[in-house]
């Protein structure tokens, strides 16, 4: 390879090219949309089964990001390499699923000699490929046409327009499938349990709480003393006090003890229930974390208690246990 020197502004002139090239390309799938679409979405809404994405060498890659789109957005989908479908991973498809083959020529051998072995099982074939008139597009049930007028490759080789037109083509799919089945937020939470969306919606007041003996309580006859000493032991900065059975009669806080410091209060001769809250913030158990967040930013508060069915005490939740859970 020749040793030449590296031209920044050729460089940001044929990134902005293939830019170019590729939005024209997306310009050009946009414009044949048609009732081939749409009946590829029936093709699949109306599958007992998966929908098995096949592609060889870019195509393939394209094909497993296109199976993992439509499995985590409520299209159950796996991804099936050409070349081993012919040596025995063809048994995984079974006649109720639909087989989305991908290749910008068509031409495939990997794709075309499994095509009489689909169609001998009546499994649905749709298409994404640049060339309709190809032996995969005429024996295709559905053809999704990703034609590109050049690829960005300045060479005009190295697949780079055409798959993006696949790709793009693969995400639109998803996306209308998505729509058509209702799928929603907290659907797309269960397939991610991991990511930011599925802690904020999967996770639970009751999955977080301090509980049992970590709860700082005191009973509203409890000394001052008594306390200072439950809050300084259990470190969230607040006390609940309530009575045995867990009736909660108010709320004493870190914030409370400084004002009270700062008027000059006798505190040893102070009772819990003479210098509680006695309307402190409460949230459910079985409510959502992220409820608790928007309750401790709305109300400006860094922690709150945690009540059963019968608002009675059973833990007690702060900000930090919710930044340790990512959830804030």
């Amino acid at each position: 390879m020749p040793d030449t020197a590296f031209d920044p502004e050729r460089a940001l002139t044929l990134a902005a090219r293939t830019l170019d090239i590729e939005a024209q390309a997306l310009a050009g799938v946009k414009a044949r949309l048609s009732g081939s679409f749409t009946q590829a979405m029936h093709t699949i809404l109306a599958s007992r089964g998966r929908v098995v994405v096949m592609g060889m060498g870019k195509s393939g890659h394209v094909g497993r990001k296109i199976a993992a789109t439509l499995a985590s957005t409520g299209t159950p989908a796996m991804f099936v390499h050409p070349a081993e479908a012919s040596h025995g991973d063809l048994g995984m498809v079974t006649a109720q699923d639909v087989v989305i083959a991908i290749s910008n020529s068509g031409e495939s051998d990997e794709l075309n000699v499994i095509i009489p072995v689909l169609k001998r099982a009546h499994v649905a074939l749709i298409a994404i490929t640049g060339n309709p008139a190809s032996t995969l597009g005429q024996h295709a049930d559905v053809v999704l046409e990703s034609t590109v007028e050049q690829e960005a490759c300045p060479l005009n080789l190295a697949p780079t327009a055409s798959t993006t037109a696949q790709m793009a083509l693969g995400d639109a799919l998803a996306v209308a499938l998505l729509d058509a089945r209702g799928f929603e937020e907290s659907d797309f939470a269960r397939s991610h349990p991991g990511g930011a969306l599925g802690r904020k919606l999967l996770i639970h007041v009751r999955d977080l709480m301090r509980s049992g003996d970590d709860v700082p309580r005191v009973p509203p006859d409890a000394s001052f003393t008594a306390m200072l000493r439950e809050m300084t032991g259990k470190g969230l900065g607040f006390t609940a006090i309530a009575d045995d059975a867990g009736v909660i009669h108010g709320i004493f806080t870190d914030g409370d003890l400084r004002r009270l410091i700062e008027r000059g209060a006798d505190l040893r001769a102070l009772a819990a229930q003479d210098v509680m809250h006695k309307s402190p913030r409460r949230i459910g158990a079985d409510s959502l974390a992220v409820e608790a967040a928007d309750l401790m930013e709305q109300h400006r508060i860094t922690s709150v208690l945690v009540v059963d069915e019968h608002d009675r005490l059973v833990g007690a939740l702060n900000s930090n246990d919710l930044m340790r859970a990512k959830v804030i």
